[in-house]
């Protein structure tokens, strides 16, 4: 509100300067040389008034600035005054041996777990693993014995018996 009223208050005396400049070339003209000089020193009064209101608004809108931020620091302040009681609250609830505690019996509750996937699993030992590799190296390099091929060629012809009975069905022989 200071503000703008010294704004309004410039804004007339910058008017009075004007007129009162208008005046004294006019009684200059007139050769009225005193009143002129008297009205040059009030319009020189009057600009110095100017000067100094134009310092008050520049002190009145860094005032005003400066407010505004201490508002902005303030809500800062109670965000991190509010920020800070949680974390105490917390901190109440969970300590650092609470903290440590459940940690500890996390990893011991996943070291039994390994312990019965193992046994669940039938994991074999050091010496099971080389024994298994020794056996499945020993059959690799067994040779294997493969029955010889007849050297004959087949019948084309399979004889036919004469008796009935001895006689083959002919589905068998269209299968064959």
């Amino acid at each position: 509100q200071q503000r703008d009223k010294l704004k309004q208050y410039q804004k007339r005396i910058s008017l009075n300067l004007e007129r009162e400049r208008a005046l004294a070339r006019q009684l200059l003209k007139e050769g009225k040389k005193e009143k002129a000089m008297l009205l040059l020193k009030k319009k020189r009064y009057q600009e110095q008034l100017l000067d100094k209101t134009e310092n008050q608004i520049s002190n009145l809108e860094r005032m005003v600035q400066d407010i505004e931020f201490t508002q902005i620091e303030m809500k800062v302040i109670e965000g991190l005054k509010v920020g800070n009681e949680c974390l105490n609250k917390m901190h109440q609830v969970m300590s650092i041996e609470e903290v440590e505690r459940i940690i500890g019996e996390t990893q011991d509750a996943v070291e039994y777990q390994r312990q019965i996937d193992e046994l669940l699993a039938g994991s074999l030992t050091e010496e099971d693993e080389d024994a298994i590799l020794e056996e499945l190296n020993a059959i690799t390099q067994e040779q294997v014995e493969l029955p010889e091929v007849p050297s004959e060629p087949l019948p084309e012809k399979i004889p036919e018996a004469s008796p009935v009975k001895n006689r083959p069905k002919p589905e068998l022989v269209a299968a064959s």
